[in-house]
Order: structure tokens, then sequence, then C-alpha cells
């Protein structure tokens, strides 16, 4: 019985059924990416800068997991994505002379792709537990200096490897990615990361986040949850890697660097740490941002050394920006909040009775 004079939320699930609720999402977005796919096929030029835009969503989701909702400072990022990026693309080198008989080519490379996509993630998600396992009872700076050093360590192995074509690529690589498969997994690690946000395991990784002394004296196994979030976050990274292999026509260490890595961090921090909106916005804009540079340097006149010009203002337009914020709305653009929660007044919602 309810408590006279106090009002409860009634437990309005709408129209759509249960059993329905939970693969809505997929059945919408398996047409929609079907028919971005069918949009933008005959036009490379479109089709690589949104694969480039739905790896680094990936990425700064993935990332949001860890240093956004768990509340570490993971700095290392681009090693998970190296890690995901070689053995997806070595797999796929390997898979590809040995096909899948009797079954039709476009099919058998999809497999193909999907199986090498899953071998990246893996390999990238164990590296994430043999490096978070130990170092993840570190805190702070500390746990920074670790994942930085893990990245580097990566780069540099991959560099003297001959089977990864040391410094001057892995090149060769199938060109199976598309729009619709990139964005595919952009859909599922947003997914991943709300289910997480809003479930109990999420709301131990709040509690990691904002005490951690608190959540451990409360029961919470602080070790474990921070784990378990460095895995899936390096999971991801991993898939980001294997869909960048295979669109690109050459991948080297250079494209692993320590400034990979704190473009990802800037991308979290810009959106604000613990919102997946807003990491998926930093990506789009940060992402787009250099080319829109090269517009307009293309507008002055500058057409000689325009990759150079755009390359050397990037990363000064980065740190202005992420200055500039921390001054203005240290938070970020959301804070931990989404992007239907700091727009209220333009999204009307739907009001819930009371009993």
């Amino acid at each position: 019985m309810a408590t006279p004079g106090a009002t409860t939320l009634s437990d309005d699930t709408g129209p759509i059924p249960p059993a329905l609720r939970g693969i809505l999402p997929v059945l919408i977005a398996l047409p929609v990416l079907a028919l971005a796919e069918w949009t933008l096929g005959a036009s490379p030029f479109a089709t690589y800068l949104l694969s480039v835009v739905g790896v680094n969503i990936i990425l700064a989701v993935s990332l949001n997991i860890v240093n956004g909702m768990t509340g570490q400072f993971s700095i290392g990022h681009a090693g998970f994505m190296a890690v995901g990026a070689y053995i997806a693309g070595v797999t796929s080198l390997s898979l590809k002379e040995i096909g899948i008989p009797g079954v039709p080519v476009v099919v058998s490379d999809q497999l193909l792709f999907v199986e090498a996509l899953l071998a990246g993630g893996v390999a990238a998600a164990l590296c994430g537990f043999l490096v978070g396992l130990p170092s993840l009872r570190l805190r702070g700076d500390y746990l920074a200096i670790v994942t930085l050093g893990f990245g580097e360590i990566i780069r540099v192995f991959v560099q003297n490897t001959e089977a990864f074509g040391r410094a001057l690529g892995l090149s060769g690589i199938p060109q199976y990615s598309s729009v619709a498969m990139v964005y595919f997994w952009v859909f599922l690690v947003v997914l991943v990361a709300r289910r997480i946000a809003g479930s109990s395991h999420g709301r131990s990784l709040w509690a990691i986040r904002e005490d951690e002394v608190a959540a451990e004296a409360m029961g919470v196994d602080t070790t474990g949850y921070k784990v378990r979030a460095f895995v899936i976050s390096s999971f991801f990274a991993g898939i980001a890697g294997g869909l960048f292999a295979h669109f690109v026509p050459i991948i080297n260490p250079g494209s692993f660097t320590f400034v990979k890595s704190m473009e990802i961090v800037v991308m979290v921090v810009l959106g604000g740490l613990g919102s997946t909106t807003g990491a998926i916005v930093a990506a789009i804009f940060l992402t787009l941002l250099p080319e829109g540079l090269r517009s307009l340097f293309g507008a002055m006149g500058a057409e000689g050394s325009l990759a150079q010009k755009v390359d050397q203002i990037r990363m000064p337009v980065y740190g202005v920006l992420l200055v500039v914020l921390m001054l203005a709305r240290p938070q970020g653009l959301f804070g931990t909040k989404e992007l239907w929660d700091v727009l209220p007044r333009w999204l009307p919602r739907k009001k819930k009775g009371l009993t």
C-alpha cells in the first residue's frame, strides 16, 4: 500500500511488447544501414570520410566507458586499436587464401571479414585484460603512465616485426569494410554503452568514479569492475582498428602513435566524461574539423602545401579547443548527461501518469 500523500510513477511500458523491445533497435538499424550503404556507394570520398567518423565514434564511446563512467585515466587507447588492426589484417590475409568452399564470394568475403574483426577484437580484449588486471589497482597518473607505456610497446613491437611489415606497414589487406559494417559496430558500441550505464554494473562503475574508497567500503569489487570495463573498452577499440585496417590501403605504426591516443582522449573530454552522446558529437566534430580547415585553406588559395598546413594546425586547434572548454565548461559539452537531457525546452517529453 502506498503511503498517504505520496505520489509514485505508474509503470508505463507503452505499446511495445517486452520481448520485442530488446531487439527493436537492431530491427530499425539494419534497414537504415542498408539504405545508407546503397546511397553512398557511388561516392568513394564520402564513404571513406564517414568510415573514419564511424571508427572515431567507436573509439571515443569505448574509451568513455573507462575514462568517463569508471573515472579512470587511460591514454593508450591507440595501442589496443593497433592490436585489433594488425591481428584483423593478418587474419584476413590468411583467410583470403583459404576461403569458404560452396559459399558465394560476396557472402564468403563478409563472413571472413567478421571473423577477422572478432579475432582483432578478442586479441585487443585479451591485451586489455593482461594490462588491466595488474595495473588497474593503480589510480590517476600512475594508470595513465602504464597505458601510455603499453601503447608505445605495441607500436615498437609492430615496427620491428617482419610479419606485420615492420615500419613500412602491412599492405594488401582486402578492402572488405563498408559504411554499413562500420556503423553497425557504431550502433553496437553505443547500445552496449547505454545498456551498461543503465544497469547495476553501470551503477557500480559510477560509484567507483565518484568515490572509489566509499564504493569498496560498500562491497563493490572495484578492481573486478574496472578490469571488466577495461576489457569491454579494449574489445571495441580492437574492432575499430580492424575496421580501419580494411578501408585504408596500408596500416603502419605511424597511425597508432601517442597523438592518436590523445585525439581520442580529447574527444571524450570535449563531449563530457560519462556522456555517450557527448562522445559521439565530439568525435564527429573533431573528425570533420580537418576537412573544414582544408576547405578554408582551399578558399584562401593555399593549394600547394594544403595537407601539410592542415596537419600542422590540427593539434594546436585541438589544444586551444580543450583549453577554452576547460575554462568555460570544465565538465565538457554535456557533462555526464546525454543529448536529450540538455535540450528539455526543445524536446517535449511524454508525461507519465501519477497514482
